[in-house]
């Protein structure tokens, strides 16, 4: 028997369960730069890396809280990094220091 508690039973925990998807933001490298100068992101969430590039890239945030490093990105290859802590990531390659970007993580 499907009553009314059962069905507030069911919306809410349709609520919970689609509140705690993350989210993914995807970020190109293309013509030695990133396309986005900033993002803004929640905990939790993620950022996709996809390398346009016909080079080689190194994506990495020594960002204290944030820091990350995806290592050599060839050129096709994706990397993601998931976010869990608040803060601003100041993201860079380290082999093209002109490719500079900020992860705000809220």
């Amino acid at each position: 028997m499907f009553n009314k508690a059962c069905a507030l039973s069911l919306a809410v925990f349709i609520g919970m369960a689609s509140s705690a998807r993350a989210d993914n933001v995807v970020v190109f490298q293309d013509g030695k730069k990133f396309s986005e100068t900033e993002v803004t992101i929640k905990v939790g969430d993620s950022v996709t890396y996809t390398n346009k590039d016909p080079i080689t890239h190194n994506v990495y945030s020594n960002t204290p809280g944030v820091a990350f490093d995806l290592k050599m990105q060839k050129a096709g290859e994706s990397s993601e990094i998931k976010f869990d802590h608040a803060g601003d990531a100041l993201v860079q390659c380290a082999i093209h220091p002109q490719m500079k970007m900020t992860v705000k993580v809220q």
